[in-house]
């Protein structure tokens, strides 16, 4: 599959989103920020990536968090997933929330989320007066006991 992109003028220089194996489910993003931003413990921080992105018709972009990061310091995508349409044409950017007990610097080009192309369907709607019997029913949360 191919994604078009429109690399913005403060994202010159950075890589593109790219795969760090061959098996890799998602692309490390960059921020493309002129100047190191540092998020205090508890803060959010709204981090453009440099491009624009047209993501083909039936796709979504989901933008997660890298897991060494939120081991490592207790930094994660705020929205995450977050989703980009697939008529989204602005810029992507990624919030990033700071989980952690000490402040993060984020400097430019650091990776700092991943992006994930997936299929999605668009569901249909249809009232029924029943719905279909399952073993589960109505139990909720935590209703088998092998929860908290």
């Amino acid at each position: 599959m191919k994604i078009a992109f429109k690399r913005l003028p403060h994202g010159a220089g950075l890589p593109l989103p790219a795969y760090q194996t061959r098996d890799s489910a998602g692309m490390d993003l960059s921020a493309a920020i002129d100047a190191d931003r540092t998020i205090a413990p508890g803060a959010r921080e709204f981090l453009p990536c440099g491009f624009s992105l047209a993501i083909p018709q039936g796709y979504e972009g989901q933008v997660r968090s890298r897991s060494g990061l939120a081991l490592k310091h207790g930094i994660a995508v705020l929205n995450s997933p977050g989703t980009i349409d697939a008529d989204y044409r602005g810029e992507l950017a990624v919030v990033l929330v700071n989980h952690g007990s000490a402040p993060f610097v984020v400097s430019r080009g650091m990776r700092i989320a991943q992006l994930v192309i997936a299929k999605v369907e668009q569901a249909v709607w249809s009232e029924v007066d029943e719905l279909p019997e399952t073993d589960r029913g109505q139990g909720g949360y935590g209703h088998t006991g092998h929860g908290a």
